[in-house]
């Protein structure tokens, strides 16, 4: 690392400390952890116990489940708890696709879904069921008609993506959903990034399948849920027991659930107020940065995506560089999906919208969250120039630039 773009460790110790990750992970809410406490100490039974115990960790279990169904428009019954967004797509895709009698299966996805999604239907290639990987547009959004037309009469399943992690584009899910039910097919979204930020009802999407995680929306990591419309034949993902009536074998987290069930209640509850102010906060500083800083665009779809999420390309920087000098300085954001941090290849998603490799990893992602606050974008505004300065200067890519420019009769 180039010490000319950060402080003395020990400096950056003191300094003040201004979270932009969001869409990897959210802080807990102090209601959601007191809503936990007693689960986790005094009423710590096993929900499939009879006993009284067991009893008060079976109504803590179910109130959750109606409280997650609430934030869906759903049925309590079509809620299987999970332990996060992963296994949500897991047990989506393969218990569909496995449960499917047909001799021959196909399954329509997009180039730019989460890797829980893309790599469990690599493993389902290795298995002889194809796979269609539709392209998306130079936004990140995907058209509805391109996914008509990768149908087959042997498709058994479509799953798109609610909102992309890394750019925040909100996909067309209800156009696909219409397609879907016309054709009598499956289809399955995972809604990690939407759930908790934008209103999601599963009717009106149109969606059989729906994977959220709890630590997207302010609840605790390792747990999640998946919606299962009534009436869907899905095979399990895993075989034990007879725990969450047969769907999903194993003690029961309560804790979890509670968790859950509490922050899914908390979003529903502040749902429209939060958006609108996390989306004035993200305007405010995606827009200073742009007027701020030379040679800086935004990646995606600026209008149809959550209003959380900006993703900036700074030009002749390293994104990876850029997140470290910010970090020294207090201010935490990413280079792109968290489960790909250390991977030395561009973003997928970068690549698909149409970027080259040396513009996808000099683009950064801010994602913002109900406890930002207008001083946390103002303390980043006062950094981030003078960051991006350093990094340029040290940039021989940026030098070469410069001097192009200058041979080519361009003022400094």
């Amino acid at each position: 690392m180039d010490q000319s773009a950060g402080d003395d460790p020990e400096e950056a110790k003191s300094v003040r400390r201004i979270y932009l990750d969001n869409s990897a992970t959210t802080a807990v809410a102090p209601e959601v952890f007191e809503a936990m406490r007693p689960y986790l100490t005094e009423n710590y039974g096993n929900a499939s116990s009879i006993h009284w115990y067991g009893q008060q960790a079976k109504a803590a279990a179910e109130k959750a489940r109606e409280q997650v169904a609430r934030l869906l428009n759903a049925r309590a019954s079509e809620i299987v708890f999970t332990s996060g967004g992963t296994e949500s797509d897991n047990a989506a895709i393969r218990g569909i696709v496995e449960a499917s009698r047909a001799e021959k299966k196909h399954v329509v996805t997009t180039v730019i879904e989460h890797h829980a999604v893309l790599y469990t239907c690599k493993a389902l290639e290795k298995r002889g069921v194809e796979v269609t990987y539709v392209r998306v547009g130079p936004g990140g959004a995907v058209d509805p008609a391109d996914i008509e037309r990768a149908l087959r009469p042997e498709t058994v399943l479509i799953t798109v993506m609610h909102a992309n992690n890394e750019l925040g584009t909100i996909q067309p899910l209800e156009a696909i959903g219409r397609i879907a039910r016309e054709r009598d097919i499956y289809f399955h979204t995972d809604a990690v990034q939407s759930v908790g930020k934008i209103p999601v009802g599963v009717e009106q999407l149109g969606v059989d399948l729906l994977s959220l995680s709890a630590h997207k929306l302010h609840g605790p990591k390792g747990v999640g849920a998946l919606y299962v419309r009534k009436g869907t034949i899905l095979r399990p993902l895993l075989y034990g027991g007879h725990d969450d009536r047969d769907r999903r074998p194993g003690t029961e987290n309560v804790p979890g659930m509670v968790g859950l069930g509490k922050a899914a209640e908390l979003a529903m509850a502040h749902l429209e107020d939060t958006a609108a102010r996390v989306g004035t906060l993200r305007d405010r500083l995606e827009r200073s940065i742009v007027e701020r800083v030379p040679q800086v665009s935004v990646n995606g779809d600026p209008a149809h995506r959550l209003p959380t999420t900006s993703n900036l390309r700074f030009d002749y920087i390293e994104g990876e560089g850029f997140v470290i000098a910010m970090d020294l300085r207090g201010v935490a954001c990413s280079t792109g999906a968290a489960c790909s941090s250390g991977s030395v290849e561009p973003s997928h998603v970068l690549s698909a919208i149409g970027l080259k490799p040396e513009q996808a990893r000099s683009s950064v992602r801010f994602s913002l969250g109900r406890f930002n606050t207008p001083e946390d974008i103002d303390a980043t505004l006062e950094i981030l120039p003078a960051v991006v300065e350093r990094l340029r200067a040290v940039s021989p890519h940026y030098k070469s630039a410069a001097v192009g420019e200058k041979g080519l009769g361009v003022r400094d």
